[in-house]
């Protein structure tokens, strides 16, 4: 039998050459050069840059959120700002040519491929790091090894690199998590923030601003248009897309988890219990679930359905709120939740787009709030649930007491109709809380009743507004 023939190293130093094009041209390939960035590049780039602390930055975040094309501008950047480009190389380590190849190795083929032995001053990216085998190890050498070297490594399984990273690149990983777009990014990303103006308010003993419409019916048909695709920077950008998304985000994103990161990394040998339980939660996302109910529906056994929810949040797929009775202390046993999708267009591409008649619509706007929430942290958010009553979103101070409670409506009746808000009001009066927001379609009004203030804001605004915040929050602990 003949002798398999092994990948040369002549052949890898090609595929190095090629993956490097700015080498020669001192330009990133043009797919990715003109591309608008999102709002995170500047403090990716930062961290990326940042000398006085020695540390590779572990970027993480879902399929399709913009991490290589990030990256490529972080290779623009820096040859921008004066690094020599041939002193710059960007790895996929997920191409098959690199099979196996322990990241020095790489490292090494691609020096000699730049007939450079120096280790002064180089930026190393390892893109889709996940498919190499203990690349955290291989990796916290290298960091250890080579003082003068910045590593940057990337991957979309998330729950694999948040894992592994925190185990063993303590002291020597930067993690830096990059989500699905906020509405601010999807409006910024389209040039579209013209269609909202700042505006101060004094409603009470509170000063505001809040950025209004100048157009509420194109503001919210882009509020819906975000609900729909909104979450994935390549589909606000394709029609063509944007009439089969399935196509796209199933195939490409979900199934890709569900069928293949999640198995590798817990084992999972039954990928069609966990397709049928995401199904179910993606249908009704913002729904309360026991359970019983998820069993029911699904077919998948209770034992199995808790580690299933574990590894899907795990995966930054779904995002379980717990409840608090109507005095907001936190039940004793969690028997009953809510899941809602981190990205709403995932619902979407799993079934159809949906419309603002949709049944689902009002739904799904809760479900776009609550993504806009996750994007500052391990925020404590809960819903507030007792017999006859429930508050869709509640803020829990260290104390166990109300920081601030939402209601989430698509509907402008209760602007005029505050009584109807009973269950609302009746939380109010419970916790001795003297202030709730509540969104409309398109109306901003503020009223006492029963000594409460209501302010009513429009849920486009208000997803706007709260994603915009997080953002700032978030920059700010990582300028801090």
């Amino acid at each position: 039998m003949a002798k398999l023939k092994q990948i040369s190293s002549e052949l890898i130093i090609k595929r190095i050459l090629v993956e490097n094009p700015w080498w020669d041209n001192g330009q990133i390939p043009f797919a990715y050069a003109h591309l608008k960035r999102r709002l995170y590049f500047d403090y990716l780039y930062k961290q990326v840059t940042l000398t006085t602390v020695r540390r590779a930055t572990v970027l993480m975040g879902p399929r399709r959120v913009g991490k290589t094309v990030m990256l490529y501008q972080v290779v623009q950047q820096l040859i921008a700002s004066g690094v020599p480009a041939r002193k710059i190389c960007f790895l996929s380590v997920d191409a098959p040519i690199y099979n196996n190849i322990a990241l020095e190795e790489l490292m090494h083929l691609a020096k000699r491929a730049l007939n450079d032995n120096t280790n002064e001053d180089f930026y190393f990216i390892f893109d889709e790091i996940q498919y190499l085998k203990n690349w955290e190890e291989h990796l916290k050498s290298l960091v250890d090894l080579y003082t003068n070297i910045r590593f940057v490594v990337s991957g979309s399984a998330a729950a694999a690199l948040k894992l592994k990273s925190n185990e063993s690149g303590a002291g020597r990983f930067s993690d830096f998590m990059l989500p699905p777009l906020t509405f601010q990014e999807y409006l910024h990303l389209k040039d579209l923030t013209y269609l909202l103006t700042p505006q101060q308010y004094e409603w009470g003993s509170h000063t505001f601003t809040l950025d209004i419409a100048n157009d509420w019916d194109k503001l919210n048909d882009h509020f819906l248009a975000y609900i729909n695709f909104g979450g994935y920077p390549e589909v606000i950008f394709n029609d063509e897309i944007q009439k089969d998304p399935g196509r796209f985000i199933r195939s490409d994103i979900i199934d890709k988890v569900l069928l293949r990161d999640l198995p590798s990394l817990y084992g999972i040998r039954d990928v069609q219990e966990l397709n049928s339980l995401f199904n179910v939660i993606a249908y009704n996302s913002g729904n309360e679930f026991n359970l019983e109910s998820l069993a029911q529906e699904s077919g998948v056994d209770k034992a199995t359905i808790r580690k299933y929810i574990e590894y899907l949040e795990a995966a930054f797929l779904i995002k379980i709120l717990y409840p608090v009775g109507i005095n907001t202390k936190r039940f004793q046993r969690d028997s009953r939740f809510k899941i809602y999708l981190t990205n709403p267009s995932m619902r979407c591409a799993l079934f159809a787009p949906i419309s603002y008649n949709d049944d689902h619509f009002g739904q799904m706007v809760e479900n776009a709030i609550v993504a806009q929430w996750l994007h500052r942290g391990n925020m404590p958010l809960h819903f507030a649930a007792w017999t006859g009553g429930e508050v869709d979103l509640v803020m829990v101070n260290p104390k166990q007491k109300p920081a601030f409670m939402v209601e989430v409506k698509w509907s402008n009746q209760f602007v005029n109709n505050p009584g109807k808000l009973k269950s609302l009001l009746k939380y109010c009066a419970e916790n001795k809380s003297k202030i709730a927001w509540i969104t409309s379609i398109d109306k901003t009004h503020h009223t006492v009743f029963n000594g409460i203030e209501l302010c009513f804001i429009p849920a486009a605004t208000y997803c706007y507004a709260v994603g915009k915040n997080s953002f700032t929050n978030k920059m700010m602990l990582f300028n801090s």
